[in-house]
């Protein structure tokens, strides 16, 4: 048998060098932490990134680990050249691109919160200050993940995803306030 000709000694280093990669302590440390949500997401959204109510293709999917498959955002659909706006009050955290596509993240204002916008032709800069509703570029023609043009939102809380729908308030989200129509067959006092 070929076992045989190995000794007692190359046994124990073999066995040990087993033990320390199929242990988890032994390699714990090396992965990074798991995600953690943290505090609930304030809904102080003021505008959707693109259009007033535009159709989710894709909605958040979280990832069960950090490297795991999921979806780390929203895609909302929107032709190319849509302008691109800031959900919420914050500062330009990074304008340019990333593997080809245009990004632009921006810092929320008074939160730990984060959101991204991609593919998007910047025309904000880093450390520009924008409002809710300000226009920070515009949907590229190329450079998408879906199968047509959309903007892919993202939400982080330091590396943690987000479901950035939880920006938006309910009246955002369910098409606007509540407005008054005229009763028609009442006269008028």
């Amino acid at each position: 048998m070929r076992a045989m000709r190995y000794g007692r000694g190359a046994w124990a280093l073999l066995l040990g060098l087993t033990l320390a990669v199929l242990t988890p302590w032994a390699w714990a440390d090396a992965l990074p932490p798991p995600m953690e949500p943290g505090p609930p997401v304030p809904a102080i959204g003021r505008a959707w990134p693109v259009g007033t109510h535009p159709m989710v293709l894709r909605g958040w999917e979280p990832p069960a680990t950090v490297y795991g498959r999921g979806h780390r955002g929203v895609d909302l659909a929107a032709p190319a050249g849509t302008p691109v706006r800031a959900v919420a009050a914050g500062r330009v955290s990074y304008a340019g691109r990333v593997a080809g596509r245009g990004v632009v993240s921006v810092e929320l204002t008074g939160t730990d919160l984060r959101t991204t916008y991609e593919p998007v032709r910047a025309s904000v800069r880093e450390g520009d200050e924008v409002a809710p509703g300000e226009v920070l570029g515009t949907v590229e023609p190329t450079g998408s993940h879906c199968t047509t043009t959309c903007v892919h939102w993202g939400l982080l809380r330091g590396a943690a995803y987000l479901d950035p729908l939880s920006l938006l308030p309910p009246w955002l989200l369910n098409g606007g306030p509540s407005r008054l129509l005229p009763v028609l067959s009442v006269p008028l006092p």
